[in-house]
């Protein structure tokens, strides 16, 4: 993971060069509200996690969420094979992972 440095005064992420150690990954820049920032700040203390790591994984959580529904791709391959859905059972399964932790 590379880590994430803020330049003073501003809501601005800029990437230091890598430190040894860390593994390889994309580094990136993005702006992001104070309030948002001072919260991961507060979270990443509270989790004895970096920031780089906590907004990895928030954004790797997000996601999971906002992608292709796991039920709709059970279900385009229940219709492939030519097996009906059971509605109930469909519903149930989007409530159930809809609590899970992926």
């Amino acid at each position: 993971m590379s880590t994430v440095a803020r330049a003073q005064g501003s809501n601005h992420f800029s990437a230091p060069q890598r430190i040894a150690g860390y593994t390889s990954g994309v580094r990136t820049a993005v702006s992001i509200p104070d309030d948002v920032f001072a919260a991961v700040e507060r979270l990443a203390r509270q989790t004895k996690k970096s920031r780089s790591q906590l907004i990895s994984d928030a954004i790797r959580e997000y996601v999971a969420r906002h992608g292709q529904d796991a039920t709709e791709i059970m279900d385009r391959i229940s219709a492939e094979l030519g097996q009906p859905v059971d509605e109930f059972v469909s519903e149930a399964a989007r409530q159930t992972l809809g609590r899970s932790e992926w």
